[in-house]
C-alpha cells in the first residue's frame, strides 16, 4: 500500500453509493451500528488493495466521504468495523472486503473459499467462531461509473390491457442464436442485436420479461457439483447489472438494450428479487450486507437474534420494515427506471415484501411506499403473490395498481385440457379475466398475469410429453421441483416418433396457447414455447445454465416454424380486436343500449348453458360468444362507440368429436361464420384473409376431439 493517501474530504450523507460528479466521487453508506467504516481502493484489476481510507464522517447514520482525485473505472469495495455479537444480530468482521449495496457496477467473479466466511468454517463454534482471514482476493470490486448515455425518445408506456409479456432470459435466449454474433452471446449486446429486435416485434408481443439481471452470485453447491446458478435468484447487488452480461462492466449495454427494445416498440420488464440476498443463513458468507450492518438489514429472529426469519427458502430476508433498508429498495427500482428506463417489474415472492411482524399486510410499508411514488406508481407491477411461510398464498390479495401472476389460471388451464373433469366454472371464471379473483376495489382484468408454462416447471412442449419431471441433470437424484405439474405426455413418456402421439401434442400445444391469448387479463408466454422448446422433462432448470436451457434456434424443425406462425397470428387477433384484451370485466349482461349480452356461455346447440351444466363433472365442452357490441367500453377520441367483431370460441377437451350449431339469434341479413382457428386442422390458422372454412348462422360444424376453433361473424363476401 502506498505511503501518500488520496485526498479525502467531507463530502455528503446523499446520494449513497457512489457518485461522480465531473470532477471526484463521493461516497456515502449506511450503517446504524458500526464503529469505523473504511473505504479500500484497488488496482485496474481489482487484485491489489492500493488505499484504505476511513470515511472521515458520520452523519444520520451514514458514513460519507468525498474523494476528489477519484475517477469512473476505479474499483473499491468497504470494511467495516463494529461488534462480532452474532447472539445480539451483529456480525461485523473488518476482515471481510464488502460490496456496496448501492454499487452501478462490479468487477469480477466471487471465488469461493472459507476466508469469505466472518466465522472458521469447520470450528465447533460454528458463526459464533471469528475469523481473522482476509476475504479481499476472492471478492468482486465494486466499480465507480460515469452514468453519462445518450438516450432517444422516451417510449409511451403501453396500457395495461394491450400488454402480451415474453419471458425470457438473457443468455438463454442469446447463447445458440446463429443470428447473435458469437461474441456478443450471453450479454445485453445479443439481445440489442437487430435479429433479437425483429424477432420480438414480428412476434408481436409488446413486453420482454427478463429473469434477473441484479448482480448475482453462484451458489457454493452448485459451483461443488460443477452446476451454476442459470436462473440468477441469489441477488447480491440491487443497482447492478449482472457482470457476465456486460461486455467490459459497462452499464450501458444494458441501456442501449433497452433503447433497442424501446425502438422496437417493446418494454422492457425486470424479474426482481427483493424478498432476500444471496447471503443465505446465519452460516452464509459475509459478503455485503451482514458485514455493513446485519441486524439493519436482515429480518432477525425476535427471541435469538442469531438467526434469521427465512419466508423464501433461501436461508433469509430483507428487513423492509426498516426505514433504510426500505429505502434502498425503493431507491434501487427508482434507478432502474429513471436511469435505465425499464417500464415494470415483476417481484419474486412478493409476500415477503409486505410482511409486517410475520403475516402479509396489505398496507406493509413497502407497499404504501410504492403506491404513493411518483414513478413507481406509474410503471408496470406485477406481484409473484405468494412464498413459502405461513399465510403466503395472497393471489388477489394485493392492492390496486398491482398486477399479480395468476397461477390459478395456470392450473385450471392445464387440468381442463388433460380433461379433468369438473373444470367448466372454473375455466370460464379464468378466460374471462377471473373476476372473482381480482374484480373488487377497483381492479381491471390485466391484474391477472395469465400463464401456462412460466420459467419455473415445465416448457409447454415438454407439459404435453411428459407426466413426471426428469430433473436427474441437476444432481439431485430428481428429488427437487414440482411433482404437481398437472400435464398428460399423450400416451408415452419422452419423445417418440408415434405420428398420433406426435399430432395430439402438438394440437395440445396450440389448444393452450390458443386459450392463453384468447383469454381476458395480461398474457405471458413463455419464451421458446412458440417454437416447442424443449427442456427433455427438466423442470427445474435453475441451474442448467446449458443446452437443456438455451434455446435451440437451429433446431426449429418445420413443425416449430407452422407453431411461430400460429402464435404471430394469434397475438395479431388479440392486438387487432378490443373484444379480447378488454379494460372491464364481463358481466354476462346486456349491453346498454343493445339486446346482446357482453359474453354469452352456450351449449353445443346455441342454447344458454344452466346452472346443471355448470355443476356436470362430466363436462369437457366449453364455448362462449364475445359481442362485437362490448367494444362499445373503449370510446374513440371524441367519445363515439367503437363496436368489434363477434366471435364463437368453442373448446373440446374430451376424446369425443361434438356436433355444434353456430348462433343465429345475432346475425343480420347477409352475414355469415367465418372459421379463423381450428387447432385440429393444419394449416391450424387463417392466413393472408384466407378463412378456414365459413357457415350461415344455424348451421353446424363438429368440433373434434382435443381442439379448440375460433368463429367471426361477418358480412357475406
Amino acid at each position: 500500500m502506498p505511503s501518500s493517501m488520496p485526498r479525502v474530504w467531507p463530502g455528503s450523507p446523499y446520494p449513497l453509493g457512489a457518485t461522480f460528479d465531473g470532477s471526484g466521487t463521493n461516497f456515502a453508506l449506511f450503517s446504524a451500528h458500526a464503529e469505523k467504516v473504511e473505504l479500500c481502493l484497488f488496482d485496474h484489476g481489482g487484485r491489489t488493495e492500493t488505499a484504505r481510507i476511513p470515511l472521515p464522517e458520520y452523519t444520520h447514520e451514514i458514513w460519507h466521504g468525498y474523494l476528489p482525485d477519484v475517477r469512473p473505472g476505479q474499483l473499491y469495495g468497504y470494511r467495516v468495523h463494529g461488534p462480532y455479537d452474532p447472539a445480539n444480530g451483529h456480525r461485523f468482521n473488518h476482515h471481510k472486503l464488502l460490496l456496496d449495496p448501492y454499487a452501478k457496477a462490479l468487477h469480477g467473479e466471487l471465488k469461493w473459499d472459507d476466508a469469505l466466511f466472518a466465522y472458521i468454517v469447520g470450528d465447533p463454534a460454528e458463526d459464533l467462531s471469528f475469523s481473522t482471514t482476509d476475504s479481499a482476493r476472492f471478492m468482486p470490486k465494486c466499480r465507480v461509473i460515469d452514468p453519462a448515455f445518450t438516450w432517444g425518445d422516451r417510449k409511451t408506456p403501453t396500457p395495461w390491457h394491450e400488454t402480451i409479456i415474453y419471458e425470457t432470459h438473457v443468455k438463454g435466449f442469446t447463447m445458440r442464436n446463429p443470428g447473435v454474433p458469437e461474441e456478443m452471446r450471453g450479454t445485453f449486446d445479443g439481445l440489442a442485436t437487430v435479429t433479437t429486435a425483429e424477432y420480438l416485434r414480428d412476434l408481436g408481443v409488446t413486453a420482454v420479461e427478463l429473469l434477473p439481471v441484479h448482480a448475482f452470485i453462484q451458489d457454493r453447491h452448485l459451483i461443488d457439483r460443477g452446476l451454476r446458478n442459470y436462473w440468477g435468484y441469489n441477488s447480491i447487488g440491487f443497482f447492478a447489472p449482472h457482470p457476465e452480461y456486460l461486455p467490459g462492466d459497462d452499464p450501458r449495454a444494458f441501456k442501449t438494450f433497452v433503447q433497442v427494445m424501446h425502438d422496437a416498440g417493446i418494454e422492457v420488464i425486470l424479474d426482481v428479487v427483493y424478498n432476500h440476498t444471496a447471503e443465505g443463513n446465519h452460516l452464509g458468507p459475509t459478503l455485503c450486507f451482514r458485514g455493513i450492518d446485519n441486524r439493519s438489514y436482515y429480518y432477525l429472529m425476535g427471541d435469538n437474534e442469531r438467526y434469521y426469519n427465512d419466508f423464501t427458502g433461501t436461508g433469509n430476508a430483507l428487513e423492509l420494515r426498516h426505514p433504510y433498508v426500505l429505502r434502498m429498495v425503493t431507491d434501487s427500482l427508482r434507478y432502474w427506471v429513471e436511469e435505465m428506463r425499464v417500464d415494470g417489474f415483476r417481484f419474486d415472492l412478493a409476500t415477503t415484501l409486505a410482511r409486517v411482524e410475520g403475516p402479509y399486510d396489505q398496507h406493509a410499508g413497502f407497499l404504501d411506499a410504492v403506491a404513493q411514488d411518483p414513478v413507481l406508481s406509474t410503471v408496470k407491477l406485477i406481484a409473484e403473490p405468494w412464498d413459502t411461510g405461513l399465510g403466503g398464498y395472497q393471489v388477489g390479495a394485493f392492492p390496486p395498481g398491482w398486477a399479480e401472476w395468476n397461477d390459478r389460471y395456470r392450473d385450471t388451464v392445464r387440468e381442463f385440457w388433460k380433461g379433468d373433469p369438473g373444470k367448466l366454472g372454473e375455466l370460464a371464471s379464468r378466460v374471462s379475466g377471473s373476476s372473482d379473483i381480482y374484480g373488487h376495489r377497483g381492479r381491471r382484468p390485466w391484474a391477472s398475469v395469465n400463464f401456462v408454462t412460466a420459467h419455473d416447471g415445465f416448457t409447454l412442449r415438454d407439459l404435453v410429453s411428459y407426466n413426471g419431471k426428469h430433473n436427474e441433470a441437476n444432481k439431485e437424484d430428481n428429488r427437487d421441483g414440482s411433482d404437481d405439474n398437472r400435464s398428460w405426455n399423450c400416451g408415452v413418456e419422452g419423445e417418440t416418433d408415434d405420428p398420433a402421439v406426435v399430432d395430439l401434442r402438438r394440437r395440445q400445444s396450440r389448444n393452450m396457447l390458443a386459450t392463453l391469448l384468447l383469454s381476458q387479463g395480461v398474457p405471458m408466454i413463455l419464451g421458446g414455447d412458440e417454437f416447442g422448446r424443449t427442456q427433455g422433462g427438466n423442470n427445474n432448470a435453475y441451474c442448467q445454465d446449458s443446452e437443456i436451457s438455451w434455446f435451440d434456434w437451429e433446431g426449429i424443425d418445420e413443425a416449430g416454424h407452422q407453431m411461430i406462425a400460429f402464435t404471430k397470428a394469434l397475438v395479431r387477433l388479440r392486438r387487432e380486436h378490443i373484444v379480447f384484451h378488454r379494460s372491464r370485466f364481463f358481466h354476462g349482461r346486456v349491453i346498454p343500449g343493445t339486446e346482446v349480452k357482453d359474453v354469452t356461455w352456450q351449449r353445443p346447440d346455441g342454447t344458454e348453458v344452466t346452472e346443471d351444466d355448470w355443476a356436470d363433472p362430466n363436462g369437457k365442452s366449453l364455448r362462449f360468444v364475445l359481442s362485437g357490441e362490448a367494444g362499445n367500453f373503449h370510446l374513440t377520441m371524441r367519445g363515439e362507440p367503437e363496436p368489434d367483431d363477434t366471435f364463437l370460441v368453442a373448446m373440446n377437451a374430451s376424446g369425443e368429436d361434438i356436433d355444434n350449431i353456430l348462433p343465429d339469434d345475432e346475425a343480420g341479413a347477409g352475414q355469415v361464420w367465418c372459421k379463423l382457428v381450428d387447432t385440429a386442422e393444419t394449416p391450424s390458422v387463417s392466413e393472408n384473409g384466407e378463412v378456414l372454412a365459413q357457415a350461415d348462422p344455424g348451421g353446424t360444424f363438429t368440433l373434434a376431439a382435443h381442439s379448440l376453433v375460433l368463429w367471426v361473424r361477418r358480412e357475406e363476401g
